[in-house]
């Protein structure tokens, strides 16, 4: 099994929206404005409407379970569903308010993208296992580098 590079995403998001400590721990809704995907074989937009629901555990990590759609340049909608772990540090926490951005070795930021398209220019998506690598950026920005599993 190898690890091969495919493409970089980066989303800008929202403030969180807190529903509250419940009993798995405190949901974040943070909503999805925008991006941009950029690889070899995948280039586009990341459109709004989508967020991450993500639950914020006692034990100081975060579930993610992210959905999204994205257009590629040459008009092929996708529907992305990931779900992750990030380390909610101190540095974290900050990047989630805005101030702040993080470096990929400041935490563990780790995703499992998943795709479907009915565009068969893209159907290699929906037979793909992709494992990302997430940090932020100032400003409410995700970056996530994404890799095929071959």
């Amino acid at each position: 099994m190898n690890l091969e590079y495919e493409f970089t995403y980066s989303v800008s998001l929202k403030e969180p929206l807190s529903v509250g400590a419940g009993p798995y721990g405190t949901r974040l809704v943070v909503e999805v404005t925008g991006g941009t995907f950029e690889g070899k074989r995948l280039n586009g937009k990341i459109l709004t409407g989508g967020a991450d629901w993500l639950l914020f555990g006692p034990d100081g990590w975060g579930r993610l379970d992210v959905r999204a759609q994205w257009v590629t340049n040459e008009g092929a909608a996708l529907y992305l569903s990931l779900l992750g772990l990030v380390e909610m540090n101190e540095k974290v926490q900050q990047a989630l308010g805005g101030a702040a951005g993080t470096d990929y070795g400041d935490h563990y930021f780790r995703t499992t993208p998943r795709f479907e398209t009915g565009d068969s220019r893209f159907a290699w998506l929906n037979q793909t296992v992709f494992v990302g690598e997430g940090c932020f950026l100032p400003g409410r920005v995700v970056r996530c580098k994404v890799y095929r599993v071959s």
